[in-house]
């Protein structure tokens, strides 16, 4: 009796066993699909969603594929190469006048405009501000341009607000990633040797290739420039840089009109904040004065070049503490070129008032 009941266990177990090997077949057989399915009903889409859609679509027509070519001559091995460099730019007016970066045409020999309709066009530079990071391309077409982007404005932004960025990241054309303005006021050093003030700190994606494009708001209006993304690697890590728009709608008109655009100084040649925090420093080291400038004139001395003693540190200009160079550059800039800043310097162990005149010091010799 014990006998035959092992033995119907160990047939059940067997049946069990050949009844699941078999099931992965029979599912196949019975409930493969081997028609289209059915598509199910989407719905509506989400309000936020739509809005998304409709700043794409009413921007992107108007954010252009900017590449350049810079020639050089490997003379080792009497070949010819190009180096060619990608960004992003958008219609800033009828005319067919192009905002982007600067670093994006620095150095290029030749330069083209894709448009989002795919047509290529020659382009040139017709002004740059290295201090800003932002230059200005002119472009003709014998079609109809796109509509210039609308400007909104950067002084009122507010932590915590959308950010919708449009670029051609890694040369992939019309690209939008979205986030939040994750903080103002930043300050971001430039090529120029100097910084821009109130910089846009963003973590929608930004990755290279998206420099010189626009960063917007929920209304699809410009806020800034996106410029240049903080990271380790190379790529997108959530902190992104953008110039704000306020300084572009300052900027642009200057290139479009004179192809440059004024820089104020006294004509100083400053140490690093690297340098002044070694050196326990509070203030703007001064390492020489340009020949003929108005800190030459108004008796500023730098550092001397037998003794390595240092000279002047600038610690005031109008009545304002300056702790570093974009403190100085800020109250230089608010006072215009023509007027005259203030000094307090200390030299040594004693105090120095000084005056100096504000010029544009791209004009000194």
């Amino acid at each position: 009796m014990q006998d035959r009941l092992t033995r119907l266990v160990v047939v059940g177990l067997l049946v069990l066993l050949a009844i699941l090997a078999v099931q992965p077949y029979l599912d196949r057989f019975l409930f493969s699909a081997t028609e289209p399915r059915p598509i199910e009903p989407r719905g509506k889409i989400a309000d936020v969603e739509r809005a998304t859609i409709e700043i794409f679509q009413r921007v992107a027509p108007s954010v252009v594929h900017v590449s350049g070519r810079a020639e050089e001559n490997v003379l080792s091995s009497g070949l010819d190469t190009a180096q060619v460099q990608t960004g992003t730019g958008f219609l800033w007016d009828d005319a067919g006048h192009i905002v982007t970066n600067s670093h994006v045409v620095q150095g290029a020999s030749t330069l083209a405009v894709r448009l989002a309709s795919g047509e290529v066009l020659p382009a040139r530079v017709i002004g740059a501000a290295p201090n800003v990071d932002l230059a200005v391309l002119s472009i003709s077409s014998s079609r109809r341009l796109p509509r210039p982007v609308a400007l909104g404005r950067s002084s009122d932004l507010k932590v915590g607000q959308s950010a919708f960025a449009i670029g051609n990241p890694f040369g992939l054309d019309q690209s939008l990633t979205t986030g939040v303005i994750s903080a103002l006021k930043r300050r971001l050093p430039t090529s120029g040797g100097r910084e821009i003030a109130d910089v846009i700190q963003t973590d929608a994606a930004i990755n290279p290739g998206n420099s010189g494009g626009p960063l917007l708001d929920s209304a699809g209006r410009v806020i800034g420039v996106n410029t240049a993304i903080f990271s380790l690697t190379g790529a997108n890590v959530g902190i992104g840089f953008a110039v704000p728009v306020d300084v572009v709608n300052r900027v642009v008109p200057q290139l479009i009109r004179n192809g440059r655009v004024p820089m104020a100084g006294i004509g100083i040649i400053a140490a690093d904040e690297g340098t002044a925090t070694r050196l326990g420093v509070q203030g703007v080291v001064v390492v020489r004065t340009l020949p003929k400038s108005p800190a030459e004139l108004a008796g500023l001395q730098g550092i001397d070049p037998r003794t390595r003693a240092l000279g002047d540190i600038i610690v005031a200009a109008n009545g304002r503490p300056v702790h570093r160079l974009a403190d100085l550059i800020e109250e230089i800039e608010k006072a215009g070129i023509g007027n005259i800043v203030d000094l307090n310097v200390m030299r040594g162990d004693s105090n120095a008032s000084m005056r100096a005149k504000i010029v544009d010091v791209a004009t000194l010799p």
